[in-house]
């Protein structure tokens, strides 16, 4: 462009002066129009309300994955209510754990989705199907369970704290970071409107009253203060849960498929009744851990996987509170306190491990409000929900598909958070659109072949062997589109002709160089500082 302006400077006024380069939105390091950033928390009765709304927003993964596994291991609904109780009192923590030793960032951690496949074939193993007694087996398979997340909390670890994360992810550029960050949204689609369509009637005019209050209402009423969009998730769920409410009450669900009425009915998730007034969850609660070498490899597969979506949602909410880009070393301090979480979650019987939740960093986009305190907040709320269990049953059980309907809105956050970073490339460059185009292509072709070979554990196509721990490690690997992009892109971005100059400004290294080391930018210090004197424990701090 410099170029074709300089040759048209003759022409343009007779002078010798070349017209300015047009640029139509100039680039931004830091993430404008976050009304609240990082260290600058809301009033506090704003504050409380926030950090209410990451909580609902919490429930629907914490609320999922149990009721997915625990009907699975024998257990009826008190044991239900009891791991989703014990899920969100170890969220709790390790979001307080993550935002005041870990990465300091706004996020949320929260159970992982990603442990799904491990754990079904753990509940699926042979050992635990000739247990006749229901309460018998779901004990022993939860121990087990058990035993593998506290083996893999050591690989989290040392991955984290030893720096090897942080080695890795030194290697990225912001070239790399789009498919990455991108599909850490994109990645979770079955969790969005195939989930919704469960209930169709309930999940679309959700989603409908989330996108008219967040983006429609604001602009057609133009408040003094953003409360439409900032309060929107309290607006749609309380209306949609009351829509429910009146179509279960009308009984328009009576004598319908038992999955339909568990997916529309307010009143069949059995979580209240089977909830005690209070409940306080303590480590080895179902008894002593079992261990078993194959399941803690496919374990560790998912942890794998866990850090890659995590690292994702890092980076997106950085974005999102209005801070600049990770350094590698904090992300590493973040999977280390991330494998504290997951050895956590092994200890108490949660089920599944420990990751960033992508939801919960597309909200901050949405009420435009980054700050920590909010997540803290919204932590206290777990803690206290956990324990509390009456009361937070009865949140818990709204219905899938109306959160399912919140998913589509803040995936969708957090994938335009990757796509934001296109600013730093070169989109003219065949380098860089051979690079974008392979890696979004094969991020979504590759899983979908091995999601389609796999159904409710039963494997067959491609990953078939005699060692069924072995299947699920490539299984979790590439079914998940966030590994499987990055990995892609990470690998072209640095093998074709990095090292000249040309290729470095297309990918953005230029520009990114200046974030790899924490010394080198003096934000750093106000964004993922730690309260105390903890940089030198370990190597990767």
């Amino acid at each position: 462009m410099a170029q074709a302006g300089g040759s048209n400077g003759g022409n343009n006024g007779g002078g010798n002066k070349k017209p300015e380069e047009v640029q139509p939105h100039p680039v931004k390091e830091q993430l404008p129009g976050i009304q609240y950033c990082i260290n600058s928390p809301p009033p506090w009765p704003e504050a409380v309300v926030l950090g209410f709304q990451h909580y609902v927003l919490t429930l629907g993964i914490t609320t999922l994955i149990p009721s997915l596994i625990v009907p699975q291991m024998g257990g009826d609904d008190a044991e239900k209510a009891r791991v989703i109780q014990t899920l969100l009192f170890v969220s709790g923590f390790n979001t307080l754990l993550q935002s005041l030793f870990g990465t300091r960032l706004p996020a949320v951690v929260a159970g992982s989705y990603s442990y799904v496949i491990p754990t079904t074939s753990i509940v699926l193993a042979r050992r635990y199907q000739g247990l006749e007694d229901p309460h018998e087996r779901f004990i022993e398979t939860m121990r087990g369970i058990q035993g593998a997340l506290i083996v893999t909390s050591g690989f989290q670890m040392l991955m984290g704290f030893l720096g090897i994360w942080r080695n890795a992810v030194r290697f990225l550029s912001p070239l790399s970071v789009v498919p990455y960050v991108t599909f850490t949204g994109f990645g979770l689609y079955h969790l969005g409107f195939p989930m919704l369509a469960k209930c169709v009637e309930v999940g679309f005019p959700g989603l409908l009253v989330m996108v008219f209050i967040s983006q429609y209402l604001p602009q057609l009423l133009k408040p003094e203060r953003p409360i439409w969009d900032r309060f929107a998730v309290l607006f749609s769920v309380g209306i949609a849960w009351l829509y429910a409410q009146l179509l279960t009450s009308s009984g328009v669900y009576n004598n319908k498929p038992a999955k339909t009425e568990i997916s529309c009915r307010t009143d069949r998730t059995g979580l209240f009744t089977a909830a005690p007034w209070i409940y306080i969850p303590y480590p080895f609660q179902w008894g002593s851990p079992t261990f078993h070498a194959g399941e803690a490899f496919a374990m560790m597969s998912a942890s794998f996987v866990s850090l890659f979506e995590s690292t994702g949602t890092f980076f997106a909410t950085a974005r999102y509170g209005s801070a600049t880009p990770v350094p590698p070393s904090v992300i590493s301090r973040g999977a280390g306190w991330l494998g504290i979480g997951v050895l956590l979650n092994g200890m108490f019987g949660s089920v599944t491990g420990a990751s960033a939740s992508v939801e919960n960093a597309g909200l901050l986009a949405l009420t435009r409000v980054g700050s920590r305190r909010v997540i803290q907040i919204s932590a206290g709320f777990m803690l206290f929900f956990s324990v509390f269990g009456k009361f937070g049953a009865i949140f818990a059980s709204i219905p899938l598909p109306i959160v399912a309907a919140l998913y589509c809105v803040f995936f969708g956050y957090v994938s335009s958070a990757g796509l934001g970073f296109l600013q730093f490339c070169n989109l003219n460059s065949f380098r860089t659109k051979f690079i974008l185009g392979f890696s979004f292509f094969m991020g979504i072709s590759v899983p979908q072949y091995f999601r389609e070979y796999y159904h409710g554990g039963l494997r067959s196509g491609l990953v078939r062997t005699s060692s069924g721990w072995f299947d699920d490690i490539v299984i979790v690997i590439f079914m998940s589109h966030t590994t499987v992009a990055a990995i892609v892109a990470l690998i072209l971005d640095c093998s074709l002709s990095r090292e000249t100059d040309s290729s470095r400004k297309d990918s953005g290294l230029n520009w990114w160089e200046k974030f790899s080391i924490y010394s080198s930018d003096v934000r750093n210090d106000e964004f993922y500082g730690l309260p105390c004197r903890l940089n030198n424990l370990f190597p990767a701090l």
